[in-house]
């Protein structure tokens, strides 16, 4: 409706521009409703209407990708607007991080991600499967069913998990203590080899890996995706299944879940007894994005319940001699879908709320809180009253509040910057009858960050930004009189004893920790298709609980672990040079670094100790000063448009600079060489056959130590140092399109993993020491896409 007056010689400008960034619409049309005037935004993103009347009116904006929206303003003499369109309509990016470029974690960090396509493959295994087929990582196994990532040669505490936005707390101290993510779960995966992304952690020693759900289109659509998988090894399988409702009007929601199954894990002479797992996850997602605000719910639920390999536990200290030095299992069973002692039994609820709110002249304000509960149970071999009862008991509360602002400055700059509190609480329950390995405690952090980037022209980015974190940690901890004055505690530490007893003290130790970090780098393109990357980042990172507190027998492990009182945070500084080029037939990234780590935490064997439970290898933690560098290497080269070659090769050497020697556990030289074929034309054939070689690791820490046996009054040496030899697989992997209808596609796939059933042992596998690898297993993937 238009108001007419007199006076009609006033002209009505504007610019549209992006409601996101503010980058300038061109082309958008801009029509004046009840008229015929119509035009469109030039190259400044600007428009320009002449001969109007003062009044009332209303127009439509309309622009390639773009919701069309209209606006009510007044005319009153020459008159000047700003409209803003939601760009990128199909994509809801506004809510939590999903699915973005590299750019919004780090402009100067090369970020490898495995796509959603090839997560599926990985769909009944684990998410460090998953990861282990980027370059730059491997894996630290506990058997079969345990994988956790190793990044660049560092894991556990130094590599951070974010799962849908939020740090993952739990239990990740342990060798044996694998992610709590359901890989299905995951629409993309991203790992950043460094501590550059400040706005998820300053202590990210070893990277950020970075789990995002998939992006839901803003439309009304309802679709799903059914995955069934099988496999010879194990003898079992798993069922996901995920389900997407959204509606044009902002509203969406996704339900997910996953059932697993497996029974005992073969190597190629033998059953590995006990190592079945049982898991089963589920999450949901719920929001509303109006593109300049929103919120979104987030629950997961991860249940995972494993068998640790009978051989590992074992009796008396001639037993733990003669199984290291045994070439089989000394316990080999009969196949079975039982998981009986020792076993793992996890529980990992998730929650997370979080909202944002866009302000013309601030920048876009997000508010997070989410809440975990992890209650871990290691359940040993007991007998009499005790059967069956847990060995372990431990509850892990965190509750985290964040604040975060997005601001596009002038000229190109870029802040991010945010404030996060936590609050941890640990309760180890006494009710286990056994020594708490992990005590009570209570954990409060308290983190800010900024980062900066600016493009200093169309071919050159700079990045910088600090983070500083405190930590408090509350503890009370019962330590053996015996183990106290050994360390000296008696003379260092007299002041947090509260009680005395006739073997034991109860302490109160209450710990501070300061620790700041700082990244920059460049990106630099040039050429048609090359880019430079380079990154210095100081990270530093509190000692956690295990490296501590911990003093006694860590029953999934199969060991007994000693912590320290005295740790000081471990200071990081790492430097990572990327050459990167992108062309549709040839790509490689090289990648070298340099990581120096100062008061490094290392946790190595020293002897064998006997309790009531049998013997168990001794493994102590100390601080040093480290040095890791390395290089990873990317290729891939398409022979034809079918024919693809594909090249990853990756080198860490640690060093133990105080002591001068090898670091331990430190990964082998790998080297992976593929052949693909890929046919779009016949139902998108393709075929993938996959050379990894993985060389034996040539230096390492002499650990190897002697034992007394008892019953042949000798002493032996055991041999624990010595890693085993470089081991070549061949793996096969398949897969064909079959469409159902109009919106229905089936996907068939078909894998061999240790095509030639090759006996090899992990230099990374902690149950290397008592049996073999798994052996040849052939997958069977059917997915249904609606």
């Amino acid at each position: 409706m238009t108001s007419i007056s007199q006076n009609c010689d006033n002209t009505f400008s504007g610019t549209v521009k992006d409601l996101h960034d503010g980058s300038l619409l061109v082309g958008a049309t801009v029509i004046v409703a009840g008229s015929e005037k119509a035009v469109q935004t030039d190259l400044d993103g600007k428009f320009l209407f002449t001969n109007m009347c003062d009044g009332t009116y209303s127009i439509q904006i309309s622009h390639p990708f773009c919701a069309t929206q209209g606006f009510t303003f007044k005319v009153s003499g020459n008159t000047e607007k700003t409209f803003k369109l939601e760009h990128h309509l199909e994509e809801l990016n506004e809510v939590i991080v999903q699915g973005k470029a590299f750019s919004d974690k780090s402009k100067t960090l090369v970020e490898n991600t495995i796509s959603k396509e090839k997560l599926e493959q990985f769909n009944g295994a684990t998410l460090g499967d998953a990861l282990n087929s980027l370059s730059g990582v491997s894996s630290l196994n506990a058997g079969n069913a345990v994988v956790k990532p190793i990044v660049n040669g560092l894991h556990s505490s130094r590599v951070i998990l974010i799962n849908n936005g939020v740090r993952m707390e739990d239990q990740e101290w342990g060798v044996e203590h694998a992610p709590n993510i359901d890989v299905n779960s995951v629409g993309n995966l991203t790992l950043i080899k460094g501590a550059g992304a400040l706005q998820y952690s300053g202590d990210a020693v070893g990277g950020v890996i970075v789990a995002e759900a998939d992006k839901v289109p803003v439309k009304d659509t309802l679709y799903g995706k059914t995955i069934i998988s099988g496999a010879s090894n194990g003898r079992g399988g798993s069922v996901t299944s995920q389900l997407t409702k959204s509606y044009k009007n902002g509203w969406y929601g996704t339900l997910q879940g996953t059932w697993k199954r497996f029974g005992d894990f073969e190597a190629p002479d033998y059953v590995l007894s006990n190592t079945g797992t049982s898991e089963r996850n589920a999450s949901l997602n719920i929001g509303f994005n109006k593109f300049d605000y929103g919120v979104e719910a987030y629950y997961s639920y991860f249940k995972n319940e494993l068998g640790i390999l009978s051989a590992s536990h074992i009796g008396g200290a001639s037993d733990l001699v003669s199984a290291i030095n045994s070439d089989v299992p000394l316990i080999i069973n009969d196949f079975t879908y039982d998981i009986t002692e020792p076993r793992q039994d996890i529980t990992h609820n998730l929650a997370r709320i979080k909202a944002f709110k866009k302000f013309d002249n601030l920048g876009k304000l997000s508010l997070q809180y989410d809440f975990q509960k992890n209650n871990r149970l290691e359940y040993d071999i007991r007998t009499g009253s005790d059967k069956g009862k847990a060995s372990v008991d431990l509850e892990l509360t965190t509750h985290t509040l964040a604040l975060d602002l997005d601001s596009h400055l002038k000229n190109g700059l870029k802040l991010k910057t945010g404030i996060k509190a936590s609050y941890q609480d640990n309760f180890a329950d006494p009710n286990t009858g056994v020594r708490r390995l992990i005590p009570d405690y209570d954990k409060y952090d308290l983190g800010a960050y900024a980062v900066l980037d600016y493009p200093i022209n169309n071919d050159l980015v700079v990045e910088a930004g600090g983070r500083f974190d405190y930590t408090y940690v509350d503890a009370y901890k019962y330590y053996k009189t015996s183990f106290w004055e050994s360390r000296n505690y008696d003379e260092l530490y007299p002041d947090i004893v509260i009680e005395e007893f006739d073997n034991q003290i109860l302490t109160h130790p209450q710990l501070n920790f300061y620790n700041p970090s700082f990244t920059v780098g460049s990106t630099y393109s040039f050429g048609k298709d090359y880019q430079l990357f380079f990154n210095y980042s100081l990270s530093s990172r509190a000692p956690n609980a295990s490296e501590l507190f911990s003093e006694g027998l860590h029953h999934s492990a199969s060991r007994i672990e000693y912590g320290d009182l005295s740790f000081d945070s471990e200071i990081g500084h790492k430097f990572i040079l990327t050459l990167q080029r992108n062309n549709k037939n040839f790509n490689f990234s090289v990648s070298p670094f340099i990581n120096t780590i100062k008061d490094f935490i290392v946790i190595e064997p020293t002897s064998i100790e006997t309790t009531v439970r049998g013997s168990y290898q001794v493994w102590e933690y100390r601080q040093t000063n480290a040095q890791l560098f390395g290089v990873d290497i990317d290729a891939s080269y398409a022979f034809t448009n079918n024919f693809r070659y594909n090249y990853q090769f990756s080198l860490v050497k640690g060093y133990d600079r105080s002591q001068d020697e090898p670091l331990i556990s430190m990964p082998p030289a790998n080297m992976k060489n593929e052949i693909v074929y890929q046919n779009p034309e016949i139902h998108n054939l393709r075929l993938a056959l996959q050379s990894e070689y993985v060389f034996r690791q040539n230096e390492y820490p002499d650990n190897n130590f002697e034992v007394y046996i008892p019953e042949t009054e000798s002493t032996e040496v055991v041999e624990i140092s010595t890693p085993p030899d470089a081991y070549h697989l061949l793996n096969f992997n398949s897969s064909i399109d079959l469409n159902v209808n109009d919106k229905s596609r089936l996907t068939l796939g078909f894998g061999v993993t240790n095509l030639l059933n090759t006996s090899y042992r992990n230099y990374l596998n902690s149950m290397r020491y008592y049996a073999d690898d798994v052996g040849r297993n052939f997958l069977l993937n059917i997915k249904f896409n609606y």
